[in-house]
């Protein structure tokens, strides 16, 4: 018998039941994989990945537009608001205490207060973070505690990534590291961060930074978001779309150039002599001018030969679109909201595109609130106690220490209808005044305000205000959309 062949055929055999996607064949070889861990495919390719997303941001219109997306919809015009909710010993709201907290906050949040540089308000800050995080991937903020710019003693600081060296690396004895300018324990936590003191970019002469800094972690946040166990750097969101997007923008722009040079050229003359052209190239070899409308009488005896190109193509528009699927598909957002194209939908596509939309944004929102907003604010609350700029006991710090946040919220497509089922909802107990509230990232407590001053107003003025929400026999009015006559 021969075993060495039926050796090979259970070989075979068993490679079938295997996966399939691990299979090696033709159609597979150029299926790479890495088998490297997060930093050591970050560490050769961070820097490049990062200066590809910023040109990108720059020069591509679909890169921009992702960005922008974010801005509106995670920060919004007004940022994500703060209300302070501590309690006393009854467990009844501390008024005086949140009071005094959110207006000692709203004065910090102001221009020129809240960063070292001055230039910023909290919204802005949140802007930049929210734009830095879509383009390069990670943030880096300093906490500045002794702050000698403002009273409350605290400001923060923005730094940019480049001057967290990715080629500052070493492995330690006792199990801690370097990985990429990040200090690390034997655990992996973060200790200290080690920083250029001179941004790459300011010397045209350099390519590395310049200078070191160890900077400890209490003093810094280093926001990314986690993809891999292990990973010590952020990945620009826009690397999984890289490619297309550049493509896409070289695809564009050279049918943009064909369909000008189409409509402007409409023909040659040709015979047997040699083509002088109206003037040469650096290769001398001739060339015409090209304007709209334009023909070239050149030697006697030639004939017209029509130049017609076909551009842009049949396929062009398709191509275009079905790419822009795949990269709104890869960053995250809606065909729709990336492209600006709201051809051929309807109520219920647009609605379901929408809501799948905003649960990735409320995702952000909530990463925006626990990795920047939260921390930023437990140190500010922090320095305010302990620097009496807050007439609070610092003692009860923990007991101070409980915040809201009320990120932005959006308008429905449909808003009668989504109206009414929330009211459909609120009369079931299935859902809240606060749950309807914060679709519009309103607070219930603060609209119930709104409305009593509205109320006491009114009556100081002596008008009838038309219509008066929670009215018993209003609710039945509100089912069908319709206020009482």
């Amino acid at each position: 018998m021969d075993w060495l062949g039926v050796f090979r055929k259970q070989q075979k055999a068993a490679k079938r039941r295997g996966f399939e996607g691990a299979a090696g064949s033709r159609l597979f070889n150029d299926f790479l994989a890495s088998s490297r861990s997060a930093d050591g495919e970050l560490r050769y390719s961070l820097k490049t990945l990062r200066e590809r997303a910023r040109e990108l941001n720059r020069n591509n219109d679909y890169a921009k537009r992702f960005v922008q997306l974010l801005l509106t919809n995670v920060i919004g015009p007004d940022g994500i608001g703060l209300q302070n909710r501590a309690r006393d010993d009854s467990f009844a709201l501390d008024q005086v205490a949140n009071n005094a907290i959110e207006s000692r906050w709203r004065d910090w949040c102001r221009q020129g207060i809240c960063t070292v540089d001055g230039r910023m308000t909290w919204v802005d800050a949140q802007r930049l973070f929210m734009e830095t995080m879509a383009r390069d991937g990670e943030v880096l903020v300093r906490l500045v505690r002794g702050w000698a710019g403002n009273e409350y003693g605290f400001a923060i600081q923005f730094v940019e990534a480049d001057l967290l060296n990715e080629e500052n690396n070493a492995e330690r004895k006792d199990g801690s590291a370097i990985r990429m300018g990040v200090e690390t324990d034997i655990y992996g936590k973060p200790i200290a961060y080690h920083m250029a003191t001179k941004h790459p970019g300011d010397d045209p002469q350099g390519f590395t930074p310049s200078g070191s800094e160890r900077v400890d972690a209490r003093d810094m946040l280093h926001i990314f978001k986690i993809e891999r166990a292990g990973q010590s750097r952020g990945i620009p969101p826009l690397a999984v779309a890289m490619t297309d997007l550049q493509m896409l923008g070289k695809y564009l722009e050279a049918e943009l150039v064909a369909s000008r040079i189409a409509a402007s050229k409409m023909g040659f003359y040709t015979s047997a002599a040699e083509y002088a052209g109206d003037d040469t190239e650096d290769t001398h070899n001739p060339v015409a001018e090209i304007a709209p409308g334009s023909f070239e009488k050149l030697e006697p005896g030639m004939a017209f030969t029509s130049f017609d190109p076909q551009h842009p193509t049949s396929q062009f528009e398709m191509f275009v679109k079905q790419t822009l699927r795949a990269i709104s598909s890869g960053l995250g957002v809606s065909y729709i909201s990336l492209a600006n194209d709201l051809e051929g939908v309807n109520y219920s596509s647009i609605r379901q595109g929408a809501l799948d939309e905003r649960d990735h944004y409320r995702t952000m929102q909530r990463f925006t609130i626990d990795h920047f907003c939260a921390p930023i604010y437990r140190a500010w609350l922090e320095m305010a106690l302990f620097s009496d700029t807050l007439t609070l006991p610092s003692a009860k710090f923990e007991k101070f220490h409980r915040p809201v946040w009320r990120p932005r919220g959006w308008q429905w497509v449909d808003p009668l209808k989504e109206t009414n089922a929330l009211v459909v909802q609120m009369q079931n107990g299935i859902s809240t005044y606060q749950d309807a509230l914060g679709h519009y990232g309103r607070d219930v407590e603060e609209q119930f305000e709104q409305l009593e001053r509205e109320r006491e107003l009114a009556a100081s003025k002596g008008i009838e205000l038309a219509f008066q929400p929670f009215g018993g026999s209003r609710n039945e009015d509100i089912e069908d959309g319709r206020p009482d006559d």
